[in-house]
């Protein structure tokens, strides 16, 4: 095939994933009521993705911490009978089609299903649980943005929520005439958390995560530089217990986010006790401390690269000093991204909400 027709033959391909894409992201149908009594109640929308998603977790979790303050709350999935399983959860859960949405209630939606934000039922109140700032626009044309849009148009909403400083300064600049609120992602102790047997010379990466072209670069970069006696590196993958076990045996972790809203992964590393390199990726700059992990430049492999050489070469001279170093991340991860916290979090946000007369 000639160039021009190759060319051709891809725009179309990307032209149908774009089209693909974008119909993924509507949202269901919900059935409304004009009924005022009772508590409000709230619901959070959340696609249809039973395998790991640091988003979806969230969502979940919000849920069930909002439950435990006195709050009715529900994930609403499109599927009846459908509920992730990839981590244990017993979260209240419905599918759109169950739920009947009351003036009073509160819905709350992704910045996932932006461009289809106007098809939600006019007459509802609605937050965006907008946990990846950077991609707020991403099914956006780019020459189809006003002022205010996505957001602007949307009848009853009353503002966003996200989960790092960064998106919230992000957010609260982009859109100056809504409320942004931050509620902190959690760092689940009862999963990840150091182990108490020794470490393993192993060098952790997410199996399947972004940036994957710049990964396999740098392993290669590091074979080729040849891997001291002993060490190896470990691809991670499988359910929320597995990922943490997996982590527990890691001296080190990779870091590869990519325009994170926060970046889960390094940050359960830390919890998990590994000493942690690699790339903030914006969201996860509020808790990339120098002193306990080791920040890389965006894109440079060479930093990179380097970074991991030398976190080997102080482990190899002094692993306690390594350990104790990732002992202060942990404790520090787990301290800061905890329940508590969360809930104070949406303590303050949600109750000035459901208490607010419709």
């Amino acid at each position: 095939m000639s160039p021009a027709p190759r060319a051709m033959a891809s725009r179309m391909v990307r032209t149908v994933r774009a089209r693909r894409d974008l119909a993924g992201r509507r949202p269901p149908r919900f059935n409304t009521g004009d009924d005022t009594g009772g508590p409000s109640r709230v619901f959070y929308l959340a696609p249809d993705l039973d395998q790991p998603s640091g988003g979806v977790r969230n969502i979940y979790r919000h849920v069930d911490v909002l439950a435990g303050l006195g709050i009715e709350a529900t994930v609403v999935h499109s599927r009846a009978g459908f509920r992730c399983t990839w981590f244990a959860n017993g979260t209240r859960v419905a599918a759109a089609a169950e739920v009947r949405l009351r003036p009073r209630d509160l819905l709350v939606v992704t910045e996932w299903h932006g461009p289809w934000l106007h098809t939600l039922p006019a007459g509802v109140r609605k937050i965006v649980f907008n946990q990846g700032p950077y991609c707020t626009f991403d099914a956006t044309p780019y020459d189809d943005s006003a002022a205010g849009s996505p957001y602007a148009a949307i009848e009853g909403l009353e503002g966003l929520l996200t989960v790092s400083e960064d998106g919230e300064r992000l957010l609260s600049w982009t859109f100056p005439s809504l409320p942004v609120h931050l509620a902190r992602p959690v760092v689940d102790r009862a999963v990840f958390h150091p182990g108490t047997g020794p470490r393993r010379r192993r060098i952790g990466y997410l199996a399947r995560g972004r940036r994957a072209e710049e990964r396999e670069m740098l392993l290669h970069m590091l074979r080729s530089r040849g891997l001291p006696d002993g060490w190896e590196l470990t691809p991670i993958s499988g359910s929320e217990a597995q990922v943490a076990e997996q982590m527990r045996e890691c001296a080190i972790f990779l870091a590869f986010g990519f325009r994170e809203g926060f970046g889960l992964p390094p940050a359960e590393a830390m919890a998990s006790g590994c000493y942690v390199v690699g790339y903030t990726a914006l969201g996860a700059a509020e808790f990339f401390d120098p002193a306990y992990c080791t920040p890389v430049p965006e894109c440079d492999l060479l930093a990179y690269g380097r970074a991991v050489e030398d976190a080997v070469r102080r482990w190899d001279a002094d692993p306690g000093e390594v350990t104790a170093v990732a002992l202060k991340a942990s404790a520090t991860v787990l301290g800061r991204y905890d329940e508590a916290g969360l809930a104070g979090d949406l303590s303050a946000f949600h109750r000035g909400l459901t208490t607010r007369p419709a």
